[in-house]
């Protein structure tokens, strides 16, 4: 059975909406490929970014379940945004989203700045690894 062990020392500033570190145990890692809002045409939807963080966060999910994993599989993720400071914003939205979709095991997780993600309309972009028994 994999087992995944969040680690959020007192010495660090307190995190939100992420793990630290996290350990793991197990024997299969699913590398999980850059997510964004595409639907099943391959067309990017949602004008906002947190309509397409559903969409990419669902599409990550959507791929992890199928390779035999759940969202509390999750050892790392990361947001790559084409707008920072819009991203932070749009914190605690995208934090309710992430509950309702992923729970609350946090993986690991960064979020870094893109000039342009590969379509030009996407506002963000997931991807991580999960590990599994």
């Amino acid at each position: 059975m994999s087992s995944l062990h969040r680690h959020n020392p007192a010495d660090l500033s307190p995190p939100t909406g992420f793990s630290h570190a996290v350990t793991a145990t197990g024997s299969r890692i699913v590398f999980l490929a850059g997510q964004t809002s595409l639907d099943r045409d391959g067309k990017v939807t949602g004008g906002t970014l947190p309509e397409q963080f559903e969409n990419a966060l669902g599409n990550l999910l959507t791929a992890l379940r199928h390779a035999g994993g759940s969202p509390a599989d999750l050892a790392r993720v990361t947001v790559y945004a084409t707008d920072v400071a819009d991203y932070r914003r749009h914190a605690h939205e995208l934090g309710r989203i992430w509950h309702r979709l992923a729970g609350r095991d946090y993986p690991a997780m960064a979020v870094i700045g893109a000039v342009r993600l590969w379509d030009e309309q996407a506002l963000v972009e997931l991807d991580g690894f999960a590990v599994l028994d």
